[in-house]
């Protein structure tokens, strides 16, 4: 009994490798047929915040799904509660969506800082610009939940003009808030939104 239990065990978790490979397998091509490349590799870390600009249009959440699913990678994206009803909130959930507060009372940096203690493996994407429409002062949550949760901040980014997904690296944060904001913008500035006149680092 134990054996074939194990065996049948062992059969489920080929039987789900090979479709995750197909999947990323599939992603991969999806993405070279619409004509985009792939940048950089994913850290073998698999705690750490991704933030992710130019943010123009809903096409960067499709392709950036695709990058993702094409590294096997399943990342996290805060989504506001009042969205997780039936059936709706089982599609947030499949895609990554983290249901979050956003009451005065309630602090999301807290919310997120919980999230990275309590799960051995959570990679959390986050749009520093918070909104398609143009805007020169970025949201900092970000930097806030990567200091007081210790992890690293990865730099990801959609090139229209190159058509270009993908990731610059570690940003070393320093503690200068300020001073470290200057810095990931300038790393931004030459990247083309899918609507440039929608996208502004505010350094311009």
């Amino acid at each position: 009994m134990y054996s074939f239990a194990y065996r049948e065990g062992e059969l489920a978790q080929r039987e789900t490798i090979f479709y995750l490979t197909m999947l990323k397998k599939l992603c991969a091509l999806i993405l070279k047929l619409l004509g985009w490349k792939q940048e950089g590799e994913i850290p073998e870390s698999r705690k750490f915040i991704v933030i992710v600009a130019p943010h123009t249009s809903n096409w960067d959440y499709v392709i950036g799904q695709l990058f993702y699913f094409s590294k096997g990678i399943r990342a996290k994206t805060m989504i506001k509660k009042e969205l997780f009803f039936f059936p709706l909130n089982i599609l947030l959930k499949i895609i990554g969506g983290i249901p979050v507060e956003r009451s005065k009372k309630t602090n999301i940096v807290d919310q997120m800082v919980k999230e990275f203690e309590k799960n051995e493996e959570f990679i959390l994407t986050i749009t520093p610009e918070g909104t398609r429409k143009r805007v020169t002062n970025w949201k900092r949550g970000f930097y806030r939940i990567a200091i007081k949760a210790n992890v690293p901040v990865l730099l990801g980014y959609f090139d229209y003009k190159r058509k270009v997904v993908g990731i610059g690296g570690f940003f070393e944060i320093t503690g200068d808030e300020n001073e470290d904001m200057k810095k990931i913008k300038k790393f931004y500035s030459n990247v083309t939104a899918k609507y440039p006149d929608k996208f502004s680092t505010g350094e311009e």
